[in-house]
Order: structure tokens, then sequence, then C-alpha cells
């Protein structure tokens, strides 16, 4: 199987600096196209949001240049990778921590990473950046680790309330602003044909499921530029809406080889 992936990123209508941070990479390998995707968004309450997010993106970043590689060598395991991810970032979450109490300010970000390698992924999840998959249909695969979403679970409001939910940005935990963190982690399988959508808030916030997958369908996903265009579309769209935040995503599709 190979891969084709698109990016893009803008920093809104409204604010200077763009606190989101990506990094999208393909690995052409014996084993075929082997795709990392990472996205962070920065705290915007916080200071120094882009630092937070620039340093767990770099991480994660040098962990794919320098250590994928012996992985890859010695057999791919993603229970092992996923291990290390976890640590890696709860290190992060240590590093960060310790920089902003040592200048006297808090700072923090969102995680959303993917891997994948032949027909399997493993994403990590610390916050509320998503992935989507896109088939016949939209679905969300990562769970917003935010109060509301926890309150949804938990039967105490309903979808509706959820949605005008005005707590919808207060995380139970991020990198750098938690004392502990606790990503998610998982393991699946990756068909042709399907595409994979990692986004900031800022990206889907004004923009319903049903116009994702009108605008993304895989049908319509059928080269580079495309999905490119796809994106600054969608973007564009948000900033008529007025979406005040940044706004950053990712797509990656799995084609036939």
């Amino acid at each position: 199987m190979r891969y084709l992936v698109a990016a893009h990123t803008d920093a809104g209508i409204n604010k200077k600096i763009n606190q989101d941070a990506f990094c999208l990479k393909i690995a052409r390998t014996p084993k075929g196209h082997i795709v990392f995707a990472v996205i962070c968004d920065g705290m915007g309450g916080l200071n120094n949001g882009e630092l937070a997010s620039s340093l767990v993106v770099n991480a994660f970043s040098e962990w794919f240049e320098s250590s994928l590689p012996s992985e890859i060598q010695n057999g791919v395991d993603l229970q092992h990778i996923s291990d290390c991810w976890y640590e890696i970032a709860c290190e992060q979450n240590r590093k960060i921590a310790g920089y902003g109490e040592a200048n006297g300010f808090s700072l923090g970000t969102t995680l959303t990473g993917m891997l994948i390698i032949e027909d399997r992924y493993l994403f990590i999840q610390v916050g509320d950046s998503r992935i989507y998959r896109l088939r016949d249909a939209i679905s969300q695969m990562t769970r917003d680790q935010t109060l509301v979403t926890m309150e949804l679970e938990k039967n105490m409001i309903t979808p509706e309330q959820a949605r005008a939910d005005s707590r919808n940005n207060i995380l139970l935990q991020c990198i750098g602003a938690s004392k502990f963190i606790s990503p998610d982690l998982e393991i699946g399988e990756v068909d042709t044909e399907d595409v994979f959508l990692l986004c900031s808030d800022g990206f889907r916030n004004k923009v319903s499921d049903d116009e994702f997958f009108g605008i993304l369908a895989p049908s319509i996903l059928n080269s580079e530029p495309i999905m490119k265009k796809c994106l600054v579309g969608l973007v564009e769209l948000n900033k008529t809406r007025k979406e005040r935040d940044n706004i950053t995503a990712l797509l990656i599709k799995a084609v036939a080889s």
C-alpha cells in the first residue's frame, strides 16, 4: 500500500501568531510507505503556546528520524512503539512544565499523532485535537479529553447541550499544563481508500461532519494537489464563518500500490 498526503495551516482571522505546529512525513522503505503525522495545538489562553506545540512536534519528529530506522531493521512492533510514544509524551510533559515553572508562567499543548506502517496504524491522543476516518461515512477515531465530553459520557448533559456548551475548550489534560498525563493510544488496521484527517479544533469548530464528508470523501481525493486544494477550501470556509482560532489539518489517503 502507498499513501497520498497533504497539509495546510493558517493563523486565522484573529491571531497574529499561529500556535499550532505539525509534522507530516513519508518514508519509502522496503516495507512500503511509512507515514508519520503529528499535530499540536498550543494553548491559546496560556503564554508561549507556540513554544509548547513546537517542542512536542520536534520531540516526535526526532524519534521518527533517529529511532524508527532501528525499529524497522529489527522488525516493527507497534506495541513497543506505542510504549515509546507514551514515554515521549510524559517526558515532554515534565520538561515543558519544568520550563514554565522555572520561568514563572504556564504553557501547554494538545498532542495528536499517527504512524502508519504497511496496513496498520498507531495513534496517540492528549487533549482535543482529533483524528477522523472517512470511508463511506465519517467517524471520529479519537476521544476529546474535555470536561464536556466527560459529562456527556456520564449522561450529565445531552449531545445537543454538549455542542452548545461554552466549556468545550476546557481540557482534562494537556502536555505541559497537567501534573500527570495519560495519553490514549490505539493500534488498528488500514484499508485501501481509507482517508485520515488530523486537525486542530479550529478546523472543525465551524464545519459539520456532513460538510467534511462532502468535500473530503475518498472518491474525491484522487491526488495530492486535490487534497491540498480541499484543505485550503475548508480552512477558508472556517474563516468566512469567523473562526477565531488557528486552523490546521493534515490528510492521509491509503491507495493500492
